[in-house]
This record gives C-alpha cells, sequence and structure tokens, in this order.
C-alpha cells in the first residue's frame, strides 16, 4: 500500500490584506501572509517570542470568500497542504517558493473585533 499525507493546520493572523488575481482560464486566486506566533521562557526565566510567516494560497470560491472576508490582522485557522513551486525568471535564474494551499478556512475574530465578518465562519473550498 503505497500512501502519503501532506496536510497543515495553520492558526494565526494575516500580515497584509489578501491580494486577489485571475489566471489566464479566469479562475480566481488570492494570496497572503499568515504569520503564527510561539512564546516560551528560557531556563533563566527570559521571555521570548518567535513568529514564523507562512504564504498562504486559495482557489476558486474559497479565494474569493478570502478576498471579501480577510484583512490585515484577522485571526483564521487554515487547513491545507503544502506545495512546492519553482520557475525561471526573464534572466534565467530559478526561484522557488514553497506556500500553502488552503482548502478551508475559519474566522476566528470575535463580533467585537470584526466588523462585518461573523464569528468562527467556516469556508471550504468544494473544487478539489
Amino acid at each position: 500500500m503505497n500512501r502519503g499525507l501532506n496536510k497543515v493546520l495553520l492558526i494565526g493572523r494575516l500580515g497584509r490584506d489578501p491580494e486577489m488575481r485571475f489566471t489566464p482560464s479566469g479562475r480566481p486566486v488570492t494570496s497572503f501572509s499568515l504569520g503564527t506566533t510561539r512564546r516560551w521562557s528560557t531556563s533563566e526565566g527570559e521571555r521570548k517570542t518567535e513568529t514564523e510567516w507562512f504564504n498562504v494560497v486559495a482557489w476558486s470560491n474559497l479565494a474569493e470568500i478570502c478576498n471579501q472576508h480577510l484583512k490585515k490582522g484577522s485571526l483564521v485557522y487554515i487547513e491545507g497542504r503544502l506545495q512546492n513551486r519553482h520557475w525561471d525568471d526573464a534572466e534565467g535564474n530559478k526561484h522557488y517558493a514553497t506556500e500553502i494551499v488552503a482548502n478551508e478556512i475559519i474566522m476566528l475574530d470575535s463580533r467585537r473585533d470584526s466588523d462585518t465578518r461573523s464569528s468562527s465562519s467556516d469556508y471550504t473550498d468544494e473544487s478539489e
């Protein structure tokens, strides 16, 4: 039996407003950065904080929902998969990117933190 698993679960805040664009065939795609922060204390009692940043991509209906309802600072739960891409630029230089392709997003902001979003809204990409 040959099986694999590629699953990512993140909770964090958007580092920038979502950016939506369209493929040549007209399919919407939205991208944004997501920061996850962890805090800990050293053995000497010093408090430390570290933030990791991830590039997130959402497609089709989920892309449109992200573009409409998310903004910089939004707190979200994201479920998706890791994807590695590579391309050559006009000068022939190779570029690489690792991103999270979202298939489910739950908005975690409370009603008082969000003027247009509802609390704990759950959206899933039905296209995959």
